[in-house]
């Protein structure tokens, strides 16, 4: 047990039985930090640490479902989508790539990354260039809270990251090969199956792919 009277053992289990909740939706990373904060909080107010784990399951749990539920967010519209993986050099820039060029204008795209690269994938930008997509110019970016809150759709790439769990805010976690260190030729079916989900989702957010 840590100085603070958490059980590591037992909040372990929270963390699992929520993800377990959530799949595809919430990365458990995002879960994991989403009960640590609701822990946090309820510690600080309280003067015996006996059931805290299971209050803060239970307003992680209510949290995650209000953000999960179809219809919660409030779409501005033009809807908002933000990739995220942790570097920003592969997953996140082809996804937000493939979405810029499918909605046209119909969408906002950006992505970003927790520890961004300093540079794109070679193979990624070489993948895109035989769709004619051009990603010579895009450049890895900083995660921020503030860009998880404008957002009204948040993509996590499957890739260990977690992003603030915000009202109003749908999220998605979609696990994907990384192809960091692959070949072209492994790159190009993680492109294919982000295109897929990519149009997937546009058709979602405005009717149309």
């Amino acid at each position: 047990m840590d100085p603070s009277g958490r059980d590591d053992g037992w909040i372990g289990d929270a963390e699992r039985r929520l993800a377990g909740a959530f799949p595809g939706v919430f990365s458990p990373e995002t879960v994991r930090e989403a009960l640590h904060a609701a822990y946090d909080r309820l510690a600080g107010g309280a003067t015996v640490a006996t059931y805290l784990v299971t209050l803060a399951e239970r307003a992680t749990r209510q949290r995650l479902e209000a953000s999960a539920r179809p219809g919660a967010s409030a779409m501005s519209p033009i809807p908002e989508v933000l990739f995220v993986c942790v570097h920003n050099a592969g997953r996140s820039q082809m996804a937000a790539a493939l979405l810029a060029h499918h909605a046209a204008g119909r969408v906002t795209v950006r992505s970003a990354g927790s520890a961004p690269a300093t540079s794109l994938n070679p193979a990624v930008v070489a993948a895109m260039a035989e769709w004619g997509l051009s990603m010579e110019t895009a450049v890895p970016k900083a995660l921020s809270g503030e860009s998880v809150r404008t957002a009204d759709v948040v993509v996590t790439m499957g890739c260990g990251d977690a992003c603030p769990v915000y009202p109003g805010t749908r999220y998605l976690d979609w696990v994907l090969p990384d192809p960091a260190g692959r070949p072209l030729a492994e790159v190009r079916p993680i492109r294919d199956e982000i295109d897929r989900r990519v149009r997937a989702l546009l058709h979602e957010l405005t009717g149309r792919s």
